[in-house]
């Protein structure tokens, strides 16, 4: 499990390191081996370990390709899904084409989410941040039951 948010750097070709504390972990499960592809709502990237992105490619090829709404979200996905293996110092390159379009620059946000992580510019993650915490704060909507049932 995924967890916290780790500012790293990305070097001139687009490495980052991954932070120590999830390298063994990610050796164990996925023996380096990574899929980095698009969030389709958020300006970031979704990087899984490659066990993981397995079970995303099942559901995703359930989908209907008639279905233009379904096909969409394969094209996406799929699409801009790239391997990456963790080199012996730790690091995953990032091909341009996702940093783009992540607007990734030297600065970026490792973000733990459970079976994933999150990769975001640092300016637009704090920035993302502040939105939430604005939204939850003068949210006026009922939340859901799993909210309610959420006691922190």
């Amino acid at each position: 499990m995924f967890r916290g948010a780790t500012n790293i750097n990305l070097d001139s070709k687009g490495r980052l390191a991954v932070p120590i504390r999830y390298r063994d972990l990610l050796i164990e499960e996925a023996q380096g081996h990574m899929v980095c592809t698009i969030d389709l709502h958020h300006p970031c990237l979704l990087l899984y370990p490659l066990s993981q992105w397995e079970v995303i490619e099942q559901k995703l090829s359930r989908l209907s390709s008639m279905n233009p709404a379904e096909r969409r979200v394969q094209r996406l996905l799929l699409g801009h899904a790239s391997e990456c293996q963790m080199d012996g110092a730790g690091r995953l390159l990032i091909t341009a084409t996702l940093r783009q379009h992540a607007g990734l620059h030297k600065q970026v946000m490792l973000v733990g989410q459970f079976n994933k992580f999150e990769l975001w510019d640092e300016e637009t993650w704090y920035q993302q941040v502040r939105e939430d915490i604005e939204a939850e704060q003068s949210a006026t909507e009922i939340p859901s039951e799993r909210l309610q049932d959420l006691s922190l």
